[in-house]
């Protein structure tokens, strides 16, 4: 199969403005033969590059734009324990073994991503605050306490706050209940990408930006991947292209719903107005019908983040239903202006669950994290690494599942955009 790419400049962007220099990563000019080849310089296929690297194991990574190019340098920036179904629905869904697996790797993710971070050195404003799930309606509360109650019937530090705890917590009074996680805390995105990158460098691994895989197929028992300048020949390959999966393996681009997600920055708060906003600096995530995410970043910026319009942007006046928003929670934000507005291309999956696929010998697909990236696919590059050197017998902590396209695929803006004002509306009723 052969794909057609455009490289395209770094988007504006608060993290763009802000963020460690970029590492070296130049296109591909040679043609090269390595054990592993990785199509996707996110965080997983970073970190799946660092953790070969460490094991000895000759690894490239093949970017089409550069490194944290995508959702993984533009996302949030929570570190969120857990996945998107709770504990209770996972075992039951995969059994006792690999359900209660799935459950411990998830909820430990952050604690693996700032280890690392730590053990590398890597300059990204990395913190442990806490992650707080919180809910402003009644039928959402108890949803949050559903979900606390597995978690702590599982010996996991999480605690229920009440109204009057959140609003200490938070600095509004618009939440009744949630969930606090305090394993989870936030990062500088881009900054941690491109220390990924480095590290991954610093290690043995080679990676190439602006050297898209322009085609892909078996020769000689080794996979051969055509980039615009050279030839990539490896024994085992790792697609990990998430929301920019395009038809590189065929089907593969119709078994995820690419969504953006947008983020509103401050300027830097006063520091009356700072006390006063998430004073915990826990990140908080919503849970309702459409999530709304927030932060306070190392500057004493306000991050709020949610789904937004299905095409690229570049100021906050696209997004004026988060700027809107926050001043209902924080009044005080009425006379603060922002300063950036940005998005990017999200991968989600019908199941909610990140999905893992062999479709060839030799060759593992990872994708859809479903907006919980950057400790999720952190983690997940360890587990990648040590089944690409492995093989069959290596035990993963995910489903390993055949390629599923989404039915009526090609319907997808459409749905998005339904589902989104679906949301917004019940969200508004209290339904």
């Amino acid at each position: 199969m052969t794909v057609t790419h455009t490289p395209l400049a770094l988007r504006p962007s608060l993290y763009a403005d802000t963020a460690v220099p970029p590492v070296a990563a130049p296109p591909l000019e040679t043609d090269r033969t390595v054990s592993v080849a990785i199509i996707g310089g996110g965080f997983a296929g970073l970190s799946t590059a660092l953790h070969l690297a460490g094991h000895g194991t000759d690894a490239i990574v093949l970017e089409a734009q550069e490194p944290g190019w995508g959702a993984s340098g533009n996302n949030g920036g929570q570190l969120n324990p857990g996945l998107k179904l709770d504990p209770d629905t996972i075992e039951a869904t995969f059994g006792t073994d690999l359900g209660r697996r799935m459950i411990a790797f998830a909820y430990d993710t952050p604690v693996f991503t700032l280890d690392l971070i730590r053990r590398h050195r890597i300059a990204c404003e990395a913190r442990q605050n806490g992650t707080l799930r919180a809910a402003y309606h009644e039928v959402n509360a108890a949803a949050v306490e559903n979900t606390a109650e597995q978690c702590i019937r599982r010996g996991m530090p999480v605690t229920v706050l009440d109204r009057d705890a959140l609003r200490e917590a938070t600095g509004t009074d618009r939440y009744v209940r949630a969930m606090l996680d305090r394993r989870g805390g936030d990062l500088q995105p881009l900054s941690y990408a491109r220390g990924l990158a480095g590290a991954a460098i610093a290690a043995g691994a080679a990676i190439h930006g602006r050297t898209p895989a322009t085609s892909l197929r078996r020769e000689g028992g080794r996979w051969r991947i055509d980039t615009p300048c050279a030839v990539v020949r490896a024994d085992k390959i790792l697609i990990a292209t998430n929301g920019f999966t395009d038809d590189l393996w065929p089907g593969l681009r119709r078994t995820i719903v690419p969504v953006f997600s947008s983020i509103a920055a401050t300027e830097p708060l006063p520091d009356d107005i700072a006390r006063q906003i998430m004073p915990t600096r826990s990140v908080l995530y919503e849970s309702g019908q459409i999530t709304v995410y927030y932060r306070v970043d190392a500057s004493n910026r306000l991050l709020m983040g949610g789904r937004g319009p299905m095409q690229w942007i570049s100021d906050p006046s696209a997004v004026s239903y988060l700027t809107r928003y926050a001043v209902r929670l924080w009044p005080t934000l009425r006379d603060i202006g922002w300063t950036h507005g940005w998005n990017s291309r999200l991968a989600m999956t019908a199941d909610h669950y990140p999905h893992l696929h062999e479709p060839g010998p030799g060759a593992l697909v990872y994708l859809g994290c479903n907006g919980r990236g950057v400790a999720l696919a952190t983690a997940m590059g360890q587990q990648l690494a040590r089944r690409l050197i492995g093989g069959e017998a290596a035990e993963i902590d995910l489903p390993i599942t055949p390629l599923k396209p989404i039915r009526f695929h090609v319907l997808w803006p459409v749905a998005v955009k339904s589902v989104v004002l679906y949301g917004q509306i019940r969200d508004r009723l209290g339904l």
